[in-house]
């Protein structure tokens, strides 16, 4: 599968791309495709070849886009922001690759801030939402060496121009999706998205790198925070109150009996 080098819908191609790209480092090495079974797995196998930090991954259509527990993300062609970035972060513990979820999480909140002036929440760990609706995932895949982090891809999947009114996408209710077209009632442009976006994460890359953790902000954001929720865990279920969140991205839950307990992996929702 070769990269495209004409310009599809909304003028994203490589070029237009990178004619106002402020950054020094992400997007400055760049491939678009018109369609890509899933930008992170391409991503992936580059890493493996050495490609260099910063090098980002576009498609205009994703076919075999995936989110957290292998869920499918529905995105056809010219509806969709579909990215990844790679990141060689040696500097950063394993322990606290989730940082890098929450910088580009920070990075694309700000980035659709900016756009359209919506306020733009978290849900734990790695969805952007507006009100209750999911607008975007964020998936981070990493590789390690011995114990250090050799490299990790940051893809994310965000809602632009779509309408699931009047599409056949298979989206459950729990999910709650929507887009940004829906919301604000007309087009949204996907390339000033993504030069903002790619500002913010070299931004914030460049703090996490001189100590600056992205934790506080990412949890100011997260609507799941004080909130009853539903914690589905491998061979465990139960329900509390999301109090905090940790550096390493870990949420703290207060069981109804009394108990504090660190949730790493698993589904939280949001308890009616």
């Amino acid at each position: 599968m070769d990269p495209i080098t004409d310009s599809p819908p909304d003028d994203l191609s490589v070029e237009t791309i990178q004619a106002n790209l402020s950054t020094q480092v992400f997007g400055r090495a760049a491939h678009f495709y018109r369609q890509i079974g899933s930008t992170n797995a391409e991503l992936k196998r580059l890493a493996g070849q050495g490609a260099p930090e910063g090098v980002l991954l576009l498609a205009d259509e994703q076919l075999a886009g995936r989110g957290r527990f292998d869920r499918a993300w529905y995105a056809p062609p010219g509806s969709s922001l579909l990215t990844s970035l790679l990141f060689r972060p040696q500097f950063l513990p394993p322990s606290l690759a989730q940082q890098l979820t929450m910088l580009c999480s920070l990075a694309m909140a700000g980035a659709i801030e900016a756009e359209t002036g919506l306020s733009i929440g978290l849900k734990w760990p790695n969805d952007l939402v507006f009100g209750n609706r999911k607008l975007a995932g964020v998936l981070t895949e990493v590789s390690l060496v011995g114990d250090r982090l050799d490299w990790a891809v940051v893809g994310v999947g965000l809602n632009v121009n779509l309408d699931f009114s009047n599409s056949s996408a298979q989206v459950t209710p729990v999910e709650g999706a929507t887009s940004l077209q829906m919301i604000v009632g007309r087009p949204v442009s996907r390339l000033n998205l993504l030069r903002a976006y790619l500002a913010g994460v070299e931004r914030q890359y460049e703090a996490l790198r001189a100590g600056d953790s992205p934790h506080q902000a990412w949890a100011a954001r997260l609507v799941t925070l004080t909130q009853p929720v539903i914690v589905s865990a491998p061979g465990l279920t139960f329900e509390g109150i999301a109090e905090r969140v940790s550096e390493d991205g870990s949420l703290w839950v207060r069981r109804d009996n009394g108990r504090l307990e660190p949730v790493s992996a698993g589904e939280v929702t949001l308890r009616t």
